[in-house]
């Protein structure tokens, strides 16, 4: 079971067993390192710029994370029992072109994770290398698709290195941070204010349930014997840790500063008070990490995107389709990030939420279906059959999806648009509580009548020749 040689070749298919290679701690580093970068540091300033005191805003972050996470984690470990990437396992529950639904909304949040990425690297670099912004977006752009072409092991082998250099440079910044003077009541657990704890906890939870529809692309070469457990919890501590530590640190930065806090400047001069120079450091390893979560979402994106073309035309994986997707993923986020304007934490924000609002019904539907349906047993090879079981629409996913979503829509707080039950409790947004038991415990309702029995028949009996059929690289028949 050897490592991946050259430019992956594979993309949706499934991977076969002796082709599974890896470790699951793996998923510890790649997914702590993801997170531990200045685009997951600015998510934890939404409330104390709107107003929030530090106390709660940490406390906000900590939950929000700690709930978050949960459902992500549990997406992971899909990966090592099914052998597929993450958007290709909707089709059980959404349909074989019903899952376009989704898909779309996922390439939507892979844009415009890059978007903002490649933005700060560009400020990044702007403020301690100098040179134009624009043309250091250029540079973060073209090395992310490069790590994305080369695929699955260099990935995972940046985010492990990356992690290493974080602890040191990240560690004694965090230090210095806490250390700086916080304005008075920063720690006064009386003054607690829903409205800000509330965006924060949801925009929070909201980052950490956006990589769901990522993880099982970067653990479903790992060879089944790894188990759910072990998948979980690797996943969840790297991925919760990663996200409290950048989150807290960014609203200890936001209440230090104040109205003159700015995501790049902020962190610079925080830096610059362990000594001279410092601060630039940090800027430039920020910007390593913003590059290598943008590769990921390349990554994902090119899968989404293939995804979506197979459900009109079935698509053969090749090295080919690899490249021209992942190519056009970078192209569609570097326009708008060479053109975007001004209030980036205000669009981040909403941009958020609205991930949150997409993301959380669909959650639901896909681990309902998985660990309480169908239990984990699929019939992959029916996933790549337009006139499959699985159907081309998938009525129950969609209508619980819908439900859900609208089941949301009173509870919104964004910006742009506010539902009336959340301007009754002045701005809090409480949809997350709503949209998931709504989705999730409907699908459960509809899903009583699916054959669950039939299905792990039909899955045992094309098991073997499914394996072949991978060892070959070629598509089931239809």
């Amino acid at each position: 079971m050897a490592s991946i040689a050259g430019v992956e070749v594979r993309s949706i298919d499934y991977v076969p067993l002796d082709e599974r290679h890896g470790k699951v701690w793996s998923q510890g580093p790649l997914w702590f390192m993801s997170n531990a970068q200045i685009a997951t540091l600015a998510v934890g300033t939404f409330s104390a710029i709107g107003g929030g005191n530090l106390i709660w805003s940490l406390l906000a972050i900590i939950l929000g994370a700690l709930l978050g996470t949960f459902f992500m984690a549990f997406h992971a470990a899909q990966g090592p029992q099914l052998g597929l990437p993450q958007m290709i396992q909707s089709r059980p529950q959404f349909g074989y072109v019903g899952a376009l639904l989704v898909w779309a909304f996922a390439y939507l949040q892979y844009a415009g994770f890059n978007i903002f990425n490649t933005i700060l690297a560009g400020d990044a670099l702007h403020t301690t290398v100098h040179g134009p912004a624009k043309l250091w977006i250029v540079i973060a752009t073209v090395l992310a698709a490069v790590v994305a072409l080369v695929g699955y092991d260099l990935i995972h082998s940046v985010e492990r290195w990356l992690s290493g250099g974080f602890l040191v440079i990240f560690g004694i910044l965090t230090v210095a941070v806490f250390l700086l003077p916080f304005p008075a009541g920063s720690f006064d657990l009386g003054g607690f204010h829903a409205t800000p704890f509330l965006v924060q906890f949801g925009a929070v939870a909201g980052y950490q349930i956006s990589w769901a529809i990522y993880v099982s692309d970067y653990s479903r070469y790992l060879p089944p014997t790894v188990g759910i457990k072990r998948t979980f919890l690797w996943t969840y501590f790297g991925s919760a840790l990663g996200g409290i530590w950048l989150m807290c640190l960014g609203a200890a930065l936001a209440s230090w500063a104040g109205d003159k806090f700015d995501t790049i400047s902020s962190l610079q001069q925080a830096g610059d008070r362990v000594f001279h120079g410092f601060g630039g450091v940090v800027l430039v390893f920020a910007m390593l990490g913003l590059v290598s979560v943008t590769a990921l979402n390349m990554y994902g994106g090119s899968l989404t995107l293939i995804s979506a073309a197979d459900s009109f035309r079935s698509v053969r994986p090749t090295s080919t389709v690899r490249i021209v997707t992942i190519v056009f993923t970078a192209a569609l986020s570097l326009v708008p990030a060479l053109l975007i304007g001004a209030d980036f934490l205000t669009n981040f924000e909403d941009f958020l939420l609205l991930v949150l609002y997409l993301f959380v019904p669909w959650t639901a539907v896909n681990l309902v279906d998985y660990y309480v349906v169908r239990r984990g047993h699929y019939a992959i090879a029916e996933i790549f059959n337009p006139r499959g079981l699985y159907g081309r629409w998938g009525w129950r996913g969609i209508l619980s999806y819908l439900v859900g979503f609208g089941a949301m829509l009173p509870f919104l707080s964004t910006s742009k648009y506010t539902g009336f039950v959340a301007s009754a409790m002045g701005g809090a947004d409480i949809s997350f509580f709503v949209g998931l038991p709504v989705a999730g415990v409907l699908y459960w309702l509809l899903a009583r009548t699916i054959d669950v029995e039939s299905e792990i028949v039909v899955a045992d009996r094309e098991a073997a020749e499914l394996e072949h059929l991978a060892d070959a690289h070629a598509r089931p028949q239809e």
